[in-house]
C-alpha cells in the first residue's frame, strides 16, 4: 500500500464517521437535487442534448491539434499572446515571468480548478505576490487555508454558521451576521483588491476555436471584473476545454448551468477574444492565454481513457456519488475529486500512486447516469483498475490472492472444500483488510452445488 493510499483510507474512515459533515453535505446536495429538474425543463429532450454535446466534444478532442491551432491563430490576430505549457512548473514560471515584467504585487483571481491543479496560489505566495481569490466560495476557503472542497461549490462542506465564525476570526466581523451581510463584507474587501491589482487571472470554461475566444460562465461577476479591471489578463486553461464553434455555446452553456447549479443559465456569461482594441475604453491592455497540457496528452493517447477529456467540469457526478457524499472532497487530496477525479487523476499523475482513487467507488453507475456529456465514468474506473494491474502496480499479496481465487473458481472440488468454517476462517482471520471495517462473515456449510445435489439426491 502506498503512502497516499494509506492516508486516503485514514481520512476517509474519519470523514465517513463524521455525522455533522454528512448532514451539511446532504443538506447542500439536497438543495441542488431540488433545482436540477427546473434547469432540465428548458430542454425538449435533455438526453438528446447531452448526446449532441458528447458528439461535439468527440469531434473537438479527435481534432484537438487543429482546433487549438485555429484558436491560437484567431486570438493572436487580436493582440493576445498564446503560451504553450507542457506542465504546471512551466505554467507557473511563465506567470511569474509576466508578473516580474509588470512589477506585480497583487493579483485578483477568479475561480479556476486548473490553477488549483498547478498550485498557483502557493507558488505566487512563495514569490511574495499576493493572489486573492474573488469567488465567494474560493475566498472563504482561502481565508480558512483550505483547498476547494468541490469542483463547482468550493465551500459546500461549510454551514452559514461556520462561515460566520470564520469571518469573525479572520476579519473581525460580528458573529451574528446573516449570509447576505457576510457577502457584503466580502464584496467590500474584494473591491479594494480589484483596484490594487496589476494582473487578473481567470480560467476558462471553454476555448472557442473558430473565433479565437475564451468563454467564462459565473454567477457573481468576479470573473468579469478579474479579466477587465487589471491592465493585464492571464488565462490559464487546460487544452481539453476546446469546442469547435461559438454556436456550440448555445448547447454547452445551458447544459453546464443545469448540471452545475440547476439554473437555466448562469448570471454572467462572457466571451473574451483579446485585449482592449483600438478605440475601446474597457478591458485589459495585454492578454496572455496559457494552454496547459500537464498530462492531458497522455490521456489523449489512451484510446479508452480519452473520453474523460470530454468533461465540462459541471460537478454533477460528485453530487451523485455515494462515496463522495460520505468521505468528502478533501479526502481525495487532489484538485479533482469525486468520480471524474478518480478517473483522470491516476492518468494525469502516476497510476501506481493514485490508483486507489479508482477503487473508491461502488460502481453503481450513478455518475454515468448524471454526466452532462454522457461520459461512461464507471467503465473508465474499471479501465483504470485494469490498467493498474497490467502495469504491474498490484501488491504481491494481492496477486497471490487472485491467483488462488482463480484456481479455486476453476475447480469445483476446491470450492466445496472451502465451505463453512474453512472459508469463514480465511476471510475473517487472514483477510484483515476486509474485517477491519466490517463484521465477521458466516458462510453456509454446503455450497449451492452441494445443496442442489443433496436436495435432488444426486
Amino acid at each position: 500500500m502506498s503512502e497516499l493510499s494509506g492516508t486516503f483510507l485514514e481520512k476517509s474512515t474519519i470523514k465517513a464517521a463524521d455525522l455533522e459533515h454528512r448532514r451539511k453535505i446532504n443538506f447542500n446536495i439536497g438543495k441542488y437535487n431540488a433545482v436540477v429538474p427546473q434547469g432540465k425543463s428548458q430542454f425538449s429532450d435533455v438526453h438528446l442534448a447531452r448526446e449532441r454535446a458528447k458528439n461535439v466534444k468527440w469531434k473537438a478532442i479527435e481534432t484537438l491539434d487543429q482546433q487549438l491551432e485555429s484558436f491560437e491563430a484567431a486570438i493572436t490576430k487580436r493582440g493576445a499572446k498564446v503560451i504553450w505549457a507542457e506542465n504546471g512548473e512551466q505554467a507557473n514560471a511563465e506567470i511569474l515571468k509576466i508578473c516580474k515584467e509588470k512589477m506585480c504585487r497583487v493579483i485578483v483571481k477568479s475561480k479556476s480548478m486548473v490553477t488549483e491543479e498547478i498550485h498557483l496560489n502557493d507558488f505566487l505566495e512563495k514569490n511574495r505576490i499576493e493572489s486573492v481569490e474573488t469567488d465567494l466560495g474560493e475566498y472563504i476557503q482561502q481565508l480558512d487555508g483550505e483547498p476547494p472542497y468541490h469542483i463547482v461549490t468550493p465551500a459546500m462542506h461549510k454551514s452559514k454558521e461556520d462561515v460566520a465564525r470564520l469571518f469573525t476570526d479572520k476579519l473581525g466581523t460580528d458573529p451574528k451576521l446573516t449570509p447576505e451581510q457576510l457577502t457584503l463584507v466580502a464584496r467590500e474587501k474584494l473591491r479594494e483588491k480589484y483596484v490594487q491589482a496589476e494582473i487578473g487571472i481567470t480560467g476558462a470554461n471553454f476555448i472557442i476555436a473558430d473565433i479565437g475566444g475564451i468563454a467564462v460562465t459565473e454567477n457573481e461577476g468576479n470573473g468579469r471584473l478579474s479579466c477587465s479591471m487589471p491592465k493585464t489578463h492571464i488565462v490559464v486553461v487546460g487544452i481539453e476545454k476546446v469546442i469547435p464553434s461559438m454556436t456550440d455555446l448555445a448547447l454547452f452553456w445551458p447544459l453546464l448551468a443545469t448540471y452545475g447549479t440547476g439554473q437555466r443559465i448562469t448570471v454572467y456569461n462572457t466571451i473574451v477574444t483579446g485585449p482592449k482594441q483600438e478605440g475601446e475604453f474597457d478591458g485589459p491592455e495585454e492578454m496572455y492565454v496559457i494552454l496547459l497540457d500537464n498530462g492531458r496528452t497522455n490521456i489523449l493517447a489512451n484510446e479508452k481513457a480519452r473520453e474523460s477529456l470530454y468533461c465540462i467540469r459541471c460537478g454533477a457526478c460528485l453530487n451523485a456519488c455515494p462515496v463522495y457524499k460520505n468521505i468528502g472532497g478533501h479526502t481525495y487530496a487532489t484538485a479533482y475529486s469525486g468520480p471524474i477525479g478518480a478517473v483522470i487523476t491516476p492518468q494525469l499523475k502516476q497510476m501506481k500512486d493514485w490508483k486507489h482513487l479508482s477503487y473508491a467507488s461502488s460502481l453503481c453507475g450513478n455518475c454515468t447516469e448524471v454526466c452532462a456529456v454522457k461520459i461512461n465514468l464507471h467503465e473508465l474506473l474499471l479501465e483504470n483498475r485494469h490498467e493498474a494491474v497490467e502495469e504491474g502496480d498490484s501488491a504481491f499479496a494481492e496477486k497471490i490472492a487472485w491467483k488462488m481465487w482463480k484456481q479455486g473458481m476453476l475447480r469445483r472440488s476446491w470450492m466445496n472444500m472451502a465451505n463453512g468454517n474453512t472459508k469463514g476462517w480465511l476471510i475473517n482471520t487472514l483477510m484483515t483488510g476486509w474485517k477491519k471495517h466490517r463484521g465477521e462473515l458466516d458462510f453456509p456449510k454446503l455450497s449451492f452445488n452441494e445443496q442442489w445435489r443433496k436436495k435432488n439426491k444426486q
